[in-house]
């Protein structure tokens, strides 16, 4: 379980395709607080550490990355060199910055706009009919892993939904969504609580 408040930034520092994806991804934090076993959340998505080395500030740790997975997270995600959105997971007593975040991606979403506005910088995404009714406004989505708050809500003609949220210049600095611009790809995870709110107004049908 995971907040949707990125502590990290990551980079990817080396890909080996075995029977899974072996990503290995270079870290600022301390190797010896990275517990083999222990579940990462990687641009998103929920990933168990398998190997770590390193030096305190300067550490990597490694993840297998299924077929699965693979196909059900944006492109380029896994791509060396890039960088990587990272969260350790919650601990009791932790305090919830973001939002309750699992770590499983839901879709695929695209920027299809990316304008400043003030200080910030206002995202516009679009996101699959499957998740639509999931996306409301003031509601909360988790963006390539980051919490954010859903400010605008646009239903498409296929079904299809568009929002807005609002990238703040901290935010944008500390996480990979200061650099995406019109056409790239996005994880998406959709709160927990819609999701079984849409599962309980389902069984009244």
């Amino acid at each position: 379980m995971f907040t949707g408040i990125v502590t990290a930034l990551g980079t990817v520092e080396s890909v080996e395709q075995r029977g899974d994806l072996r990503v290995t991804i270079g870290c600022p934090w301390n190797p010896d607080t990275i517990a083999i076993g222990a579940s990462i959340a990687c641009a998103g998505v929920c990933l168990t550490v398998v190997g770590k080395s390193g030096a305190p500030g300067d550490a990597r740790f490694a993840v297998d990355v299924s077929a699965e997975t693979l196909a059900r997270t944006a492109r380029g995600t896994w791509e060396q060199g890039g960088r990587i959105n990272l969260e350790g997971s919650l601990k009791l007593g932790d305090e919830m910055g973001g939002h309750i975040v699992s770590g499983h991606v839901d879709a695929v979403g695209t920027v299809v706009a990316s304008v400043a506005e003030g200080d910030s910088t206002r995202l516009t995404i679009a996101a699959p009919r499957a998740l639509a009714p999931f996306i409301a406004t003031k509601g909360s989505i988790a963006v390539d892993g980051v919490s954010l708050t859903v400010n605008t809500v646009q239903d498409q003609p296929d079904g299809a939904v568009h929002f807005g949220l609002n990238v703040i210049p901290h935010t944008a600095q500390v996480t990979t969504l200061g650099a995406l611009h019109e056409g790239d790809e996005v994880n998406l995870e959709i709160d927990t609580v819609a999701r079984y709110l849409q599962r309980l107004e389902s069984l009244r049908a």
